[in-house]
């Protein structure tokens, strides 16, 4: 602990009760967190089954357990390292039968959850099932029950959700699943109704750490006040000036509640930043105060005032993405920097199309933040369906896309009648599919294949639950005959690439079986929270620039930085424009501001094409924000110098190097 600052010394030690950490971008958070959980089993003698951290994301998780095994010298033996919804899950399989599920309940992903809304609204315009997922993903994540949120409704868009959301809480239980929300919100309701397994759980979790904590929703403080109970043994690390995720269900509110809730709040501010230039932080100290505060905070640095800040101003969005590219390689030029030192963060994707479009066209490697998820791959899809039905054979979606993909000889008509079959008797299509009344239903030949296709997955189910992981995914793969069918459905080059992507999945697999000591049935259970993206073991990144929106950059670091559309109606957002909205930008802003280590260059449009139009932009309001210490540059009087200039100067360095390399 000797390197800690006083303030972090001082968040580590406490623990004479409960304990707000404000912690500014760049202070030094995580190390705090891990720090404290060495300082509880180390010194202070709690063990580390009685210690839980929980965090957003599963990169995060991992990043903790790396640095508390490196403090300990190794993974203490029990301790809870997870997300959330990891810890939610963890709670509802160990107690399931107190709610009626069994321990190998699904979880259902968007997708899933997407096509039973779509059957029970009788809706077939997808954009409105997306509006009534998103509605009932925030009435369960503000603990809105179905009665309260018809009594409540609005409009005839909310009527509707209103009407679906108590049927489809209804159906996910007699699939015997949950949807993510169902994590967070179940156990709260668990722990309500049985204040008898409550005290089990807060017997054996007597510390919690919660990182990100101006993320959580009322949902998942309701958890948090519960597990912690009359002994409030927490540490909350957050920064309410970084509070940036209302849109997904975030309560900032949750922030003033803790001081309401808890009068002997101990609260500890971490203002010393490790990241950023003095220049840098003075900007965002200066726009951030333009908001209304709930702690006084102000960030400072021991790293030198650095470089000014650029901002640029540029014809249209082509020009502005033009000149953006341009100065990049000419800064990278002359500090001899990696293109990884280098992120274009922006408001919204669409701000990305025309910034590829010059990359591409200058040869600049670059990465995409946002991009489709592992497990969002159709073939992926196409092998969890399997691994999903093996863990719950009431799961209808998973049993559908495995029967049918690749096909086994079940027709439409079959599935049909056992869909109306299983509906009347209540049952799942898997438990209809083997009884005697189907019989009635369909012709000997067509149950033929259904009546094999149990049996299948009834032998694998016993070698789940038994045999390695590795030989089990192996086997499953090779009689499903997957790979000969991608390679029958699609062109070569695309289905070696689909196929190259199971491998990935089947090697995983492998790995993690052997690594945890798990069947594939216990990895099956678990798939649904296991994020592929965050692999990356060493959390190496390509040589290339960075590419991300704002939200998606949250928690994220760069050497040079260039913030682009900070303009009205992009950045604030032309939809945010009441009062709490704009401060929530400003957030995002600061957000945007504080990702940056040595250098950063804002720059907006004068116009911005939407459609076919260029509509003519204001600077954003929060450029002003950022105080006078700003070198301004480009407009309509010297945008054709700027360029001119701008191209001189790169094609000089270009020709330096190159006499260099000779």
């Amino acid at each position: 602990m000797p390197s800690l600052n006083p303030s972090q010394r001082e968040a580590v030690r406490y623990l004479d009760g409960p304990l707000l950490v404000l912690a500014g971008a760049g202070s030094g958070k995580t190390r705090v967190i891990t720090e404290k959980i060495a300082y509880l089993i180390g010194e202070c003698g709690l063990r580390p089954g009685n210690v839980a951290a929980i965090t957003f994301t599963n990169k995060a998780a991992r990043e903790m357990e790396e640095r508390v095994g490196k403090l300990l010298g190794g993974r203490p033996e029990g301790l809870t390292v997870s997300t959330f919804h990891a810890l939610g899950a963890r709670i509802l399989r160990e107690e399931a039968g107190a709610f009626g599920y069994k321990p190998r309940f699904s979880i259902f992903d968007a997708t899933d959850c997407l096509g039973i809304l779509a059957d029970l609204s009788g809706s077939v315009d997808k954009a409105t099932i997306r509006r009534l997922q998103t509605l009932i993903s925030h009435w369960k994540n503000a603990r809105l029950s179905p009665d309260r949120a018809r009594k409540e409704a609005a409009n005839e868009l909310e009527k509707l959700a209103a009407a679906t959301y108590a049927s489809y809480a209804a159906t996910l239980k007699a699939y015997q699943a949950v949807d993510f929300d169902d994590l967070i919100a179940l156990p709260v309701e668990l722990f309500e109704a049985h204040p008898d397994l409550l005290g089990k759980w807060q017997n054996r979790l007597r510390y919690l750490l919660v990182d990100e904590y101006q993320d959580t929703n009322a949902c998942q403080y309701e958890m948090l006040r519960l597990l912690s109970g009359p002994r409030a043994a927490f540490t909350a690390v957050g920064d309410d000036d970084q509070a940036i995720y209302a849109w997904r269900g975030a309560d900032i509110e949750n922030l003033r509640r803790l001081p309401r809730d808890y009068p002997h709040l101990k609260v500890v501010k971490l203002e010393q930043n490790y990241r950023s230039t003095v220049t840098i932080l003075k900007a965002a100290n200066a726009l951030i105060a333009h908001n209304q505060k709930l702690f006084d905070k102000k960030l400072w640095s021991e790293l030198g005032q650095g470089e000014p800040i650029r901002v640029s101003a540029c014809r249209d969005d082509e020009k502005e993405a033009e000149q953006v590219v341009m100065k990049l390689q000419a800064h990278r030029f002359e500090r001899r920097a990696k293109f990884s030192d280098y992120a274009i963060l922006y408001r919204g994707n669409f701000q990305a199309r025309a910034l590829e479009q010059r990359l591409r066209d200058e040869r600049v490697p670059y990465v995409l933040s946002g991009g489709q998820s592992f497990f969002d791959k159709t073939e992926i899809k196409d092998v969890t369906a399997y691994l999903r039905l093996l863990a719950n054979e009431d799961d209808d979606p998973a049993f559908i896309r495995a029967v049918t993909t690749p096909r086994r000889g079940v027709g439409g008509a079959t599935l049909e009648a056992l869909g109306k079959y299983a509906g009347e008797r209540h049952l799942s299509l898997f438990s209809a599919a083997g009884e005697e009344g189907i019989g009635q239903r369909a012709q000997p030949r067509q149950l033929a294949p259904l009546m094999e296709f149990r049996r299948f997955i009834a032998d694998f189910q016993r070698r789940a639950a038994r045999d390695p992981a590795g030989p089990v995914i192996e086997d499953l793969l090779t009689a499903i005959g997957y790979e000969a069918w991608l390679y029958g459905e699609e062109e070569r080059r695309v289905a070696q690439a689909r196929w190259e992507a199971v491998r990935e999945l089947a090697d995983w697999l492998t790995r993690k079986g052997e690594e945890e000591k798990k069947t594939l049935l216990e990895l099956a259970q678990t798939i649904a929270l296991i994020n592929l993206l965050d692999k990356r073991e060493d959390g190496s990144r390509p040589d290339a620039v960075q590419l991300s929106t704002l939200h998606a950059a949250k928690g994220l670091e760069f050497r040079h930085v260039f913030l682009i559309g900070v303009e009205e109606g992009v950045l604030p957002h032309r939809e945010s424009q009441d009062a709490a909205g704009v401060e929530e930008e400003r957030r995002l802003m600061y957000v945007g501001i504080t990702r940056a280590q040595r250098s950063l260059h804002v720059s907006y449009a004068e116009k911005r094409r939407r459609g076919r139009e260029l509509i003519p932009c204001e600077p954003s309001r929060f450029i002003a924000e950022m105080g006078e210490d700003l070198r301004f540059s480009g407009g309509k009087a010297d945008a054709v110098s700027d360029k001119a200039a701008g191209a001189a100067r790169l094609n000089a360095l270009r020709a330096m190097l190159d006499r260099k390399a000779e």
